[in-house]
């Protein structure tokens, strides 16, 4: 056991899907939660350290679980604190905060030396998809690649992001979790549909990889996901077109919801946050909004 014997991580959250690039693409903003996992004694368990931290104990347990399986080593006890600006079930990659943040923090008490490669593996294997994974631990956008057999996590292609993009958020303050909000989708998909969102999300990658952003006005158009989920978060699609309207590139639903997103240049961006607030306003709905940054560097040691 290394002498640390408490270690917080830093850990960006994230958008994912990015309009059609459904459990594919995802990329890190400038918010983080802030695990701090401290070793104990008293049990073999995690034992959360305020009552508001209870909520992800499952999660946390989970995660746990997980490591110590995979680096062969015995549990130990330890206490865990979730601060930050990440909420929970709201499209903002919050349970990959929390599992990756926990992961990677016992990986540095018990000095592991786990990559992040090894990192997005074992997060993905507790998502279920790679998107938020490895968005918030690597930074940047990133398209990610999976077995299509198994979903195992397989690598990465990531994307600095320049300052001269900013992400404008709004989040109506209604929680929707993603295992429910997955529940609606369809099991299968008009193949047309498929076939407009692939072009859409190669569209964007390729507009991404090569900073070419004036060709991401009107180009993001997702007909897999987002047809089924918009209509249960009332004004989330009004909001998107708001905020294009007002002068940003283009928009979507930030992973299963409920926030959503608009790209814009920097100079736009607080008239964009304008526009898209107004929206929930008007109707007495109320929401938060931000001008977030891409996160380029993902997960931290503090």
């Amino acid at each position: 056991m290394s002498p640390v014997n408490q270690v917080t991580i830093s850990v960006p959250g994230s958008t994912s899907n990015c309009g059609a690039g459904f459990d594919s693409l995802g990329m890190a903003v400038n918010v983080a939660n802030r695990i701090t996992v401290s070793t104990s004694s008293d049990t073999s368990e995690a034992q959360p350290e305020r009552k508001q931290d209870a909520r992800a104990q499952t999660m946390v347990a989970d995660a746990a679980a997980l490591y110590f399986k995979t680096v062969k080593r015995g549990p130990f006890g330890f206490n865990y604190r979730i601060e930050g600006e990440v909420p929970p079930a709201r499209g903002l990659g919050s349970s990959v905060t929390v599992r990756a943040g926990i992961i990677a923090a016992l990986d540095s008490l018990s000095g592991t030396g786990m990559t992040r490669h090894q990192l997005v593996t074992l997060v993905t294997e507790l998502e279920g998809h790679p998107d938020n994974a490895a968005a918030s631990i690597l930074g940047g956008f990133c398209v990610a690649r999976a077995d299509p057999q198994t979903g195992a996590y397989i690598e990465t292609v990531r994307i600095t992001v320049p300052d001269e993009l900013v992400f404008v958020t709004a989040s109506p303050l209604i929680e929707v979790a993603t295992q429910v909000s997955r529940a609606i989708l369809p099991a299968k998909v008009p193949y047309f549909d498929a076939v407009r969102s692939i072009n859409s999300a190669a569209y964007m990658v390729a507009a991404m990889a090569t900073g070419d952003y004036d060709r991401l006005r009107h180009a993001v158009c997702d007909f897999m996901h987002e047809p089924y989920r918009l209509p249960g978060i009332p004004g989330a699609r009004e909001a998107i077109t708001a905020g294009v309207r007002a002068g940003a590139l283009t928009g979507w639903l930030s992973g299963s919801g409920s926030s959503v997103m608009c790209v814009s240049r920097r100079e736009q961006g607080e008239v964009v946050m304008a526009a898209m607030r107004e929206v929930f306003t008007s109707d007495h709905r109320p929401c938060e909004t931000a001008v977030l940054q891409a996160d380029n560097r993902g997960l931290t040691l503090d």
